[in-house]
């Protein structure tokens, strides 16, 4: 086994690195589940999520994935045959749109480039033109993973309520919650979805549920089968403190301490630093002469950027000497950006030291790979870091 001077740079969009306070909560005792002092951890948590959702109403809690959160949301509030408007932003997009599919559901896609977010005038199109409401729930990825593009909810929440129109606004906030702004109530949302792995600052391993008084009226009349994912036996458990299967225990005592993590940084400060260092890591790729994935300066992720290489280019193998020579692992392109795109993680417990060397280990990555690069992107980055 090779021995590398220095630690791994973990820069791909999540996993993130996990901060030590909360291995070290992770590496406390296991407890039971089913005890007097579970149950007050319980509630403490659920009480801790909402501000971080921004609701005042229940966050569900899995032993899953953020795709495992998809599935309860769908299965909870929709039936066999409804229509879902999937808007098709990204890879993520395109999987969750197929998961609708195998679930039974009847996905009605609006196309796109996989570099703009969801379209708001689409949207308000295509809900004014459902006069039936045979549309029963939209589904958004609030910030598209694969390429570093974040939609307009608000715009989209204001789409639905101009035409009148009561499907449900399903919101996939995986790569955003917790590291950008998000507000569950005052934007409409019915379900957010998110996972512990990103802004979290967690191990994979948690999927979230979000819920409006909406979905769980709607949940009450969904008959899509469902049982591990079904809400009622979780939000009956809940009360007491507990939950109707085996939690992830330690899990939870890491969750709890990222949410201390946040709360003492002030979630304002959180989303600010966030915006600093996706401006700096834009600001690079411009330097060197390369092109950002996302198309529209209203959109841009603050938790990820997509670089796009020039076609003769393999953005897999400027990943590879980046990993081989600098001991840094980038995000690969995923679907029809592979090869073309490779991505650089800006989230969870980053400062500007570490995305300064980061920048650096691509800058001279970038170089060793063979493509041609302007020297001005690191400069350009420390400008942006240095701004008060």
């Amino acid at each position: 086994m090779s021995v590398r001077p220095g630690r791994h740079f973990l820069q791909i969009p999540g996993p993130t690195n996990v901060p030590d306070p909360v291995l070290r909560a992770m590496a406390a005792p296991t407890i039971d589940h089913r005890g007097p002092e579970f149950a007050e951890l319980t509630h403490r948590l659920l009480d801790a999520l909402k501000p971080v959702f921004g609701t005042s109403g229940p966050v569900l809690i899995y032993p899953s994935s953020g795709t495992g959160a998809w599935e309860a949301a769908l299965l909870n509030t929709l039936s066999p045959g409804d229509r879902v408007l999937c808007f098709e932003t990204g890879h993520f997009s395109t999987l969750w749109q197929s998961m609708a599919e195998q679930l039974g559901l009847d996905p009605e896609t609006v196309p796109g480039d996989w570099r703009h977010g969801a379209s708001p005038e689409e949207a308000a199109a295509r809900l004014a033109a459902d006069t039936e409401h045979r549309i029963k729930a939209v589904c958004v990825v609030h910030n598209e993973t694969s390429t570093g593009v974040t939609s307009r909810i608000p715009e989209i929440r204001r789409a639905l309520d101009e035409a009148g129109h009561p499907a449900l606004l399903l919101v996939d906030t995986v790569s955003s919650l917790g590291s950008i702004d998000y507000r569950h109530e005052e934007w409409g949302v019915d379900v957010t979805v998110a996972g512990s792995q990103k802004g979290l600052m967690l191990p994979p391993g948690l999927g979230f549920n979000a819920v409006s008084d909406k979905a769980l009226e709607a949940s009450r009349t969904a008959r899509s089968p469902r049982a591990y994912w079904d809400w009622r036996p979780v939000l009956e458990a809940n009360e007491r403190g507990f939950f109707p299967y085996t939690p992830a225990t330690n899990l939870l005592y890491g969750l709890e301490e990222a949410l201390r993590l946040l709360t003492a940084e002030g979630l304002p400060a959180v989303f600010a630093r966030h915006q600093k260092l996706a401006a700096a890591t834009r600001a690079a790729v411009r330097g060197w002469g390369l092109e950002v994935v996302c198309a529209d300066e209203r959109e841009h992720s603050a938790t990820l950027t997509g670089v796009l290489l020039p076609p003769e280019h393999d953005a897999d193998a400027v990943r590879k000497v980046v990993l081989e020579r600098f001991d840094m692992s980038l995000g690969t392109g995923l679907g029809k950006l592979a090869g073309r795109v490779f991505r650089i993680g800006h989230l969870g417990q980053l400062g500007e030291l570490a995305l300064a060397g980061t920048l650096s280990g691509v800058q001279m990555g970038l170089r060793l790979a063979g493509v041609p690069v302007a020297s001005g992107g690191l400069e350009a980055a420390l400008d942006v870091l240095g701004e008060r």
